[in-house]
């Protein structure tokens, strides 16, 4: 926006400049042909006059005005001779312009070309009918004095147009001060940082603006706060009865004999502990999407390596290889809200370990592409079909998978609403030698590197 303000200010002054300048200039150069014009056209006029005369003190006067016009000047006279005065001066060539002064006794003045002016300028002007006086002006001193005018105004033009773009950057750039200001407050939303404010100065308008969104944040801030609060009360209220519940069903099951009643608490035991882990990943995505916190910059493999050396234990006892490799250059930094993360790993992880088979490798990669990071995770289970893949981030939505069933469905909608808070995303694909491939794309941070 400063950059079209800034070449608006300067058209507007080039156009001024045109409007007043150029004219001038015109009329300064017509001025300068015309005046030029008639003083020749006097001084042959002149010495016209002399040489009609035709007596020897005219013819003698003639000679020495025609020497010293001729040393004053950058004008050359010169005169048809008659029987009366043969002055020792140039004699013209013939041509249509000496043949009309002596035969129709009329002037001309030839400019030498219709565009400005040429090399000379030549007045021939009659004498009594009978002979001519011409005079051939050169024009280079004109010529001089043409790019004098036009190029002081050149560079004056020159000169304020730069000192408009230097004021009208000055001005845009203290015009869209309060919308740089509003954008701030845009990024720092976006990042997460409900706490941010937009001074209320600028235009009306601006101020307007400013004080709509202020009031905005606000409530956004009390109503997430809010939410936070309930998601906090409603996780101690759930897991206090269903834990109880489920200690109940125990004890009833360890004093009960019958083989049938038995079963039937061991299936209620199942459905309280299936309830447990499902309001436990309905509390994980509320936080998820009520917990607004900046992004930060954080070293992405650090945070590989601490996740998956404590998922190490559990692939091994089932055999599970956990790979980390990579192509990245140094260790990347991301732009992440803490903990996010680290839940992200966790729910990915904690799938393809369900779904590998025994003896399987789960393959994590870390590959820095221009401003972003790829976080992949592979696996060797059965995977997705083309059909499922767009269903797998719809919550309580849960795969065929070899052991996968009994998750809540709630995984990967945890993960794409964490990794989509943090401005990245997230994809599913075929792995190259069968199974599930995660691709997270993040933000890399400008600290990325190592």
């Amino acid at each position: 926006m400063n950059r079209q303000l800034i070449r608006s200010y300067i058209l507007l002054v080039a156009v001024a400049i045109f409007l007043f300048t150029v004219p001038v200039a015109f009329t300064l150069t017509k001025q300068l042909r015309d005046d030029t014009g008639l003083s020749v056209l006097r001084e042959a006029k002149t010495m016209a006059l002399l040489l009609g005369n035709g007596d020897t003190v005219s013819c003698d006067a003639l000679a020495e005005v025609a020497r010293a016009y001729g040393k004053e000047t950058p004008g050359t006279v010169q005169v048809t001779a008659d029987g009366r005065c043969a002055p020792d001066l140039p004699k013209p060539a013939p041509d249509a312009a000496l043949t009309r002064a002596v035969e129709h006794d009329e002037p001309t003045t030839d400019w030498g070309s219709d565009f400005i002016w040429g090399k000379q300028l030549k007045v021939t002007v009659p004498a009594d009918g009978r002979a001519a006086v011409r005079i051939v002006y050169s024009t280079s001193g004109m010529t001089d004095r043409l790019w004098q005018i036009w190029g002081f105004r050149a560079g004056l033009a020159v000169l304020v147009l730069a000192a408009a773009a230097a004021i009208g950057a000055v001005a845009a750039r203290r015009i869209t001060r309060p919308l740089r200001q509003l954008n701030d407050m845009a990024s720092k939303f976006s990042d997460g940082d409900l706490t941010a404010r937009s001074p209320v100065e600028g235009p009306p308008e601006t101020q307007t603006l400013a004080r709509t969104l202020n009031q905005a944040g606000e409530r956004l801030d009390t109503l997430i706060a809010s939410q936070r609060i309930f998601v906090a009360d409603a996780s101690h209220q759930l897991r206090t009865p269903l834990t109880a519940l489920r200690l109940s069903l125990d004890n009833i099951a360890d004093g009960v004999d019958d083989e049938f009643v038995r079963e039937d608490v061991e299936q209620a035991t199942a459905e309280v502990v299936r309830m447990s882990r499902l309001v436990n990943g309905l509390l994980v995505l509320a936080r998820a999407e009520a917990k607004v916190t900046a992004a930060e910059p954080l070293p992405l493999t650090d945070i590989v390596e601490e996740r998956l050396a404590v998922w190490r234990p559990a692939a091994d006892e089932r055999g599970v290889t956990i790979a980390l490799r990579g192509s990245a250059d140094g260790r990347p930094t991301v732009l992440a809200s803490p903990g996010h993360l680290d839940q992200v790993l966790d729910n990915v992880l904690s799938n393809a370990l369900e779904v590998s088979p025994d003896g399987g490798t789960i393959t994590v990669r870390v590959e820095s592409k221009a401003d972003e990071v790829v976080l992949s995770v592979l696996d060797e289970g059965p995977g997705m079909s083309d059909a499922e893949k767009p269903r797998a981030f719809d919550r309580f939505w849960r795969g065929q998978g070899l052991t996968g069933r009994s998750g809540s469905g709630l995984g990967l909608a945890v993960v794409k609403q964490l990794v989509t808070d943090d401005g990245g995303t997230v994809a599913l694909r075929d792995a190259p030698d069968g199974g599930l491939w995660v691709v997270i794309t993040l933000r890399a941070s400008s600290r990325s590197g190592g």
